[in-house]
């Protein structure tokens, strides 16, 4: 472990532990010249297998990174290594992961669910649009950073890939069971961005229901099985998300956002309602088109018999005249 108040490579003073994981310890530190904090997280050499191994994902993991630029993605800033350890300096995140927040509150408020979704839809989108595309893998509330200003921040890339055609060696045994979409478990076909895709639904899920996947009885419902107080449009999002088949699912992101921006259009109150004012403006224009028929008819009959009296009356005044002639 480093030591609270020293000082690696020379700049970044550590301040305190802020998290461990099974393999690695995350600290704050400050860089006093710079005057910023960074995060930086260790994985030493001592009781770790196959380190060797883990070093080298680190090192994708890093290099990826470093070639990524988008607000909801943390910046790596310096990778230091040496014979035991291996530190990876990064931008600090201020705020607690989604699974914090599901663990304290429970299941969240649709609304603040949808906004969540869309960014993480963003990041994914920008993640899948790289040449090669990143397939993230590990979509889950504990890789979710909510931040102060309710921005997140896409966290643990450690199973992350760039897609490459018919590859499907590093399909097998990666992602979170629960959350993971089957054809990461091998046998089903290449991990893709609809893969994402799924996980994205399965972390939806969770949060606006708080049914965790991961636990008995392992399956996702429709959520308004769960709270029918919930948007079926929402649920019908979800639902597509988290098809067995990938061709079921969205295809894209940008279709899964085009949804997420619409979901109360696809609510089945919403389509009632539009459904009746559609019935009222309907049956207006049919009644506008009737009385304006009846006001032409009208007219029209009007001036037939104006023309008649017309008529009638010249008729009468010519016999008059020709009367007084004789």
């Amino acid at each position: 472990m480093l030591e609270i108040g020293s000082i690696i490579d020379g700049k970044y003073k550590i301040l305190n532990k802020v998290g461990q994981g099974g393999m690695s310890i995350v600290y704050l530190a400050m860089n006093e010249k710079a005057n910023k904090q960074w995060a930086i997280k260790e994985v030493r050499k001592d009781g770790v297998k196959d380190f060797e191994l883990i070093k080298q994902g680190l090192i994708v993991e890093t290099d990826m990174l470093k070639k990524l630029s988008h607000p909801s993605l943390p910046s790596i800033v310096d990778v230091i290594e040496d014979d035991d350890t291996f530190l990876i300096v990064m931008d600090y995140i201020q705020g607690n992961p989604l699974s914090k927040t599901l663990e304290e509150y429970g299941a969240q408020s649709q609304e603040n669910v949808v906004e969540w979704a869309k960014q993480l839809c963003d990041v994914l989108g920008y993640l899948h649009s790289r040449k090669p595309p990143i397939i993230y893998r590990d979509m889950k509330p504990a890789n979710v950073m909510l931040k102060p200003d309710g921005s997140i921040t896409l966290i643990d890339f450690g199973t992350a890939r760039e897609y490459k055609s018919k590859n499907i060696a590093d399909t097998t045994c990666l992602g979170t069971i629960g959350y993971a979409a089957p054809e990461q478990f091998g046998g089903m076909g290449q991990t893709d961005a609809r893969t994402d895709i799924y996980c994205l639904g399965a972390t939806l899920y969770h949060l606006v229901t708080g049914m965790n996947p991961c636990e008995p009885p392992y399956e996702i419902r429709p959520i308004r099985q769960i709270n029918p107080a919930l948007s079926s449009g929402l649920e019908k999002i979800i639902i597509k998300c988290t098809q067995r088949d990938p061709n079921a699912r969205y295809q894209s992101c940008a279709e899964l956002m085009y949804d997420l921006e619409h979901f109360d259009e696809m609510d089945n109150t919403y389509r009632r309602k539009m459904k009746f004012h559609l019935g009222i403006f309907i049956t207006s224009v049919i009644l506008t088109i009737g009385f304006g028929c009846v006001a032409i008819w009208g007219n029209s009959s009007a001036e037939n018999i104006k023309s008649k009296n017309y008529s009638y009356i010249l008729s009468n005044a010519k016999s008059l005249i020709i009367m007084r002639q004789f």
